[in-house]
């Protein structure tokens, strides 16, 4: 875990019910707060198994440990926490803590996928008013032309509407590489239809900073410095469209723009910490034990 991750001091006192933030960066100067015994510097952060105090008094630390995950999808599995879906990404990664992943990949594509328990990150990575890059290869069944390189770049009626300009080039005489910032269902594949081409491989290589280098079937956490970077770069992104206009235009139920009043927080459910996954395989860097069976749901590789 980075230094950068965990969450500010006064939101957390904050989201705790305790004050308002103000409040608790008043509170903070006064020395009434600590964190492991120790008076916090203003934004100093929270983490999961932090001590807080706010006059000698404990205040509860829900927080849940962040899980941040790369994994490079095989083709075949489908990117859905469903379990009645016997190839479903979940089972077949294993991860012995709840996760979900970061938008989806085809049943019949590949390539780096991002699965976290932070539901924050999300809209704000997939988001295409975020601007966040997401880069792919595809192959197609015919040769790649100019034309098509300058069309698919320059916006596409699909879906009721015109896609975004993008980044498209060549890099074989059947595969090219288009970077989007936008996620419409099956996009690609179907700029691809519009222009009489059909996509025979698919495989995402990038998510902004983050950069495939992981076998199919394999995953691995974040290091410290790609979590880092990412904070960095979602730093003013927004989760929803709303939140982003939000300084443009006066709210109606809120028309003097002050202070809504605090509803009740819901404390985050997360699955128990500690364990293995069961049956799973072994981790790429362990030195005993065997891999699990056959069974689907233990093909997923830590590297």
């Amino acid at each position: 875990m980075s230094e950068a991750s965990g969450k500010r001091i006064n939101k957390f006192l904050s989201e705790a019910g305790i004050c308002s933030r103000r409040e608790a960066d008043r509170m903070i100067e006064l020395g009434q707060v600590t964190i492991n015994g120790k008076v916090p510097t203003t934004g100093q952060r929270v983490k999961p198994r932090d001590k807080v105090r706010v006059n000698g008094h404990e205040v509860e630390n829900n927080a849940v440990e962040p899980v941040y995950l790369l994994f490079n999808k095989p083709t075949g599995i489908v990117t859905t926490t469903d379990s009645s879906e016997p190839d479903n990404v979940i089972n077949f990664v294993n991860y012995p803590e709840r996760i979900f992943p970061v938008g989806r990949l085809d049943k019949d594509s590949e390539g780096l996928l991002i699965l976290t328990n932070d539901g924050d990150v999300v809209n704000k990575i997939l988001r295409a008013g975020n601007q966040h890059d997401k880069v792919y290869e595809v192959t197609v069944d015919k040769p790649v032309t100019e034309k098509f390189v300058h069309d698919m770049g320059h916006g596409v009626p699909i879906l009721g509407q015109v896609t975004k300009k993008c980044k498209v080039e060549q890099v074989a005489p059947f595969i090219f590489r288009i970077t989007l910032q936008q996620g419409l269902n099956r996009q690609i594949r179907r700029m691809c239809e519009y222009f009489g081409y059909e996509v025979q491989k698919l495989k995402r290589t990038r998510i902004m900073h983050l950069n495939l280098d992981l076998p199919p079937g394999d995953w691995r956490p974040f290091t410290d410095q790609e979590l880092a970077t990412m904070e960095q770069l979602l730093a003013k992104s927004s989760k929803t469209q709303q939140s982003s206009s939000k300084s443009k235009a006066p709210n109606k139920s809120n028309p003097t723009g002050g202070p809504k009043p605090k509803g009740k927080l819901k404390k985050p459910g997360h699955a128990a910490r500690g364990g293995k996954p069961g049956g799973g395989p072994r981790s790429a860097n362990s030195k005993g034990g065997k891999a699990g069976g056959r069974n689907k749901s233990n093909r997923g590789r830590r590297r």
